[in-house]
């Protein structure tokens, strides 16, 4: 039983629905008092915790969703709301260990697993900007002066996107995202201009996909920012 902290862009197949199923099975452990995995450690830390796995749980049906699978069995979880479980079964930075260890010789996820800070950070940029814009500019500056160790990053990177984006956050990283994949003279298109945030980051992945637009595809913020939207 296993509910990964890391962006579920690392998952493949196999991992993303494998977690989605465990995730509701502590969901019904939890909230219909079943003895079978109820003092397992991961069961343990998402007690009390309810709104968050229901935020868990959107993070994975918007990856699916972008991976082409739909996804009809909501969580309607409340408790604790805006509050996250404080302690890892493995920080981040293992997690990143323990997936790549897993995939060797079998397909890897949306995303690869990152080999530097450089490349975790490419990963994750669309996704800071959207939630904080000077935190985005500091990191990348950490980075790119090697300032920041990749254990120290990947925690940080997996806490943030846990928090929900500013709007004008939101739509800054939207509009960085549609660059990638819109033609020239598309930014400035009045129609366009209106879309909803929701309507732009679906024609965003579409376009990446269709593109094969490889920095899009490999970042966190094609699915992550579906949840906010």
């Amino acid at each position: 039983m296993r509910i990964w902290d890391i962006h579920p862009g690392y998952l493949n197949r196999q991992s993303l629905l494998g977690e989605h199923r465990e995730l509701h099975g502590i969901v019904s452990v939890i909230t219909k008092h079943k003895k079978g995995y109820s003092r397992h450690p991961e069961t343990l830390r998402w007690v009390k915790h309810g709104w968050a796995l229901k935020m868990r749980h959107q993070q994975l049906s918007c990856e699916m969703a972008l991976r082409g699978y739909h996804d009809r069995s909501p969580v309607r979880m409340r408790s604790g709301r805006g509050e996250w479980p404080y302690r890892y079964i493995d920080e981040p930075a293992r997690q990143f260990e323990l997936i790549a260890e897993k995939y060797k010789n079998k397909d890897p996820g949306r995303i690869h697993i990152p080999w530097n800070t450089q490349q975790l950070w490419a990963q994750h940029k669309y996704s800071v900007l959207a939630r904080h814009p000077i935190l985005y500019k500091t990191i990348g500056n950490d980075v790119a002066d090697d300032e920041q160790s990749f254990d120290e990053l990947a925690l940080l990177l997996s806490e943030i996107l846990r928090a929900p984006p500013e709007k004008g956050g939101l739509y800054n990283a939207l509009q960085h995202m549609w660059g990638h994949v819109s033609d020239k003279g598309e930014t400035d298109n009045h129609e366009m201009n209106n879309w909803s945030h929701r309507k732009l980051l679906n024609e965003i992945q579409e376009r990446a996909k269709q593109q094969k637009e490889s920095y899009l595809l490999s970042s966190t913020a094609l699915s992550d920012l579906m949840v906010w939207v």
